[in-house]
């Protein structure tokens, strides 16, 4: 296991709300307790994992700008000298701009623009790209990174929905003059330079890990554990960002020190394993996402 005393996690997901205002067919979603964690638990979690890392990650489930104290968190990660990102499906964006914008510790901005086609929404195509793309241009003249995401590119086996890339890359390349094909430039590179600090990136559809299915593979390596962590909203800390039902519980950060809880056996299990290229745990065997970093 790491030494915490010398070395910091790269980052760590805090999932400050699992309820979401969409529902993603691409998204698990999750059978927990829904709830929004409060004011008083985040500050809880953050001087617990403020040793830990520089970065922080409003992400696992849910939509984090649903929280209603979402301001007073970002304030707390200002004063704590965290550096926040954040994913979201950019349904909010509009609402939140003079909360996000005026938030010296927001650091990225990662909005999952498949969210759209993943839905029966009644929301109107145009005004969605034109509300977070406005944001997004926004945003990054601040100083703030910002991704638009399309993570629905077809994988073997996996046919992911993605009829409306095309559109989108064609409002996009209006909105910017862009005089090439941003769909061939992606054949080259997942990762598209729009105007600085803002990206345009596009990943392939994973399956996502579930106690009920088969095993996909025992020779995985992850990062889970070595480079992030996450802390479910009623404070379970999981190994990494799609545990989404907390079925790798390594303890609860409202119970226990986490120190204690990085270093329980458990985690050194779960370390070594992935050190050696080998799942210890079900959940990992049947991670589609693990298996892209097999090596």
């Amino acid at each position: 296991m790491k030494n915490h005393k010398k070395e910091k996690y790269k980052k760590v997901y805090i999932e400050i709300t699992n309820i979401c205002n969409l529902n993603c067919n691409f998204c698990p979603s999750t059978k927990r307790q829904l709830k929004y964690m409060k004011k008083q638990e985040f500050l809880h979690v953050i001087s617990q994992v403020r040793p830990f890392t520089d970065y922080i990650y409003f992400h696992l489930m849910g939509e984090p700008l649903l929280n209603p104290e979402l301001e007073d968190f970002l304030e707390i990660c200002k004063n704590t000298g965290l550096q926040v990102n954040l994913t979201t499906n950019g349904t909010l964006l509009k609402k939140n701009t003079d909360i996000l914008l005026n938030a010296p510790a927001l650091r990225k901005v990662s909005i999952s623009l498949h969210s759209f086609e993943a839905n029966d929404t009644q929301l109107d195509m145009q005004e969605y790209l034109d509300d977070t793309i406005n944001f997004a241009k926004e945003a990054s003249k601040m100083g703030i990174i910002c991704e638009l995401r399309l993570w629905n590119g077809d994988s073997e086996g996996i046919i992911a929905c993605n009829k409306l890339n095309s559109h989108i890359f064609d409002i996009i390349e209006r909105t910017f003059n862009i005089d090439y094909s941003l769909q061939a430039a992606l054949r080259q590179s997942n990762n598209i330079k729009l105007q600085d600090k803002l990206f345009l990136h596009l990943a392939q559809k994973f399956e996502w890990p579930d106690m009920d299915s088969e095993i996909i593979d025992e020779g995985v390596f992850c990062y889970g554990l070595r480079d992030q962590f996450g802390i479910l909203v009623d404070g379970t800390v999981v190994p990494c960002c799609l545990d989404n039902e907390g079925n790798i519980p390594l303890g609860n950060i409202f119970n226990d020190t986490l120190s204690n809880i990085l270093n329980s056996e458990r985690a050194k299990k779960i370390y070594a394993g992935f050190t050696a290229r080998t799942a210890v745990e079900e959940l990992c065997k049947k991670c589609g996402y693990a298996k892209r970093h097999k090596r």
